[in-house]
């Protein structure tokens, strides 16, 4: 059973039907006991940083999230929240990858936020599995996880930033796969596959 964190704040129903049309059983859930017992977690994410980790701390989440062993994925707000810091509400954040997240700068024809289809590049994990690289993705956000050791993809806006990251058994995607098409779904393919 794959569980998705319920925190008050995700795209849950695109998430859904991707993982419907792979045929896996999931739930959404903030209960500890059931997040623990999965067999993947999804950390999804939509909005603002600091509420983001208000809402997971409030229910006392970011314990029962570093503790797990199983495969993690968060996506877009839900990675950047398990990088070291955003900026973003100067949000304190729970420091499982190597990064601190930062807002892209204003800049003549670069546009905030950074919306649409990108190319990813550089993909250097399992995760990416029979994913071309230059392979687009759907990217929506303001706020960015720079290079950093934990960088497994990458893509520009206008400079190289990371698409995706990875520690141990935690991923994080900042694009949406669960909006990207084929290839998005080939990714969430991977990772309950893992």
């Amino acid at each position: 059973m794959i569980a998705i964190i319920d925190y008050g704040m995700g795209n849950i129903c695109s998430l859904g039907n991707a993982l419907g049309r792979l045929e896996a059983e999931w739930t959404l859930t903030s209960d500890p006991e059931v997040i623990n017992s999965a067999t993947h977690v999804i950390l999804p994410g939509v909005g603002n940083a600091a509420e983001a980790m208000h809402n997971l701390r409030s229910r006392r989440l970011p314990e029962v999230i570093w503790r797990l062993r199983c495969p993690v994925l968060g996506i877009c707000v839900g990675m950047q929240v398990m990088c070291r810091s955003s900026q973003e509400g100067d949000a304190e954040c729970m420091g499982i990858f190597d990064a601190h997240v930062k807002r892209f700068d204003s800049a003549p024809g670069v546009k905030i936020p950074h919306m649409g289809w990108s190319r990813i590049s550089n993909l250097e994990s399992k995760l990416f599995n029979d994913i071309q690289p230059g392979s687009y993705m759907y990217f929506v956000h303001s706020y960015y996880a720079p290079l950093c050791p934990d960088t497994i993809a990458t893509a520009r806006h206008p400079a190289l930033f990371s698409a995706a990251l990875k520690y141990e058994n935690f991923y994080g995607t900042q694009f949406h796969p669960e909006k990207s098409g084929e290839a998005g779904q080939q990714l969430i393919h991977n990772f309950i596959r893992l």
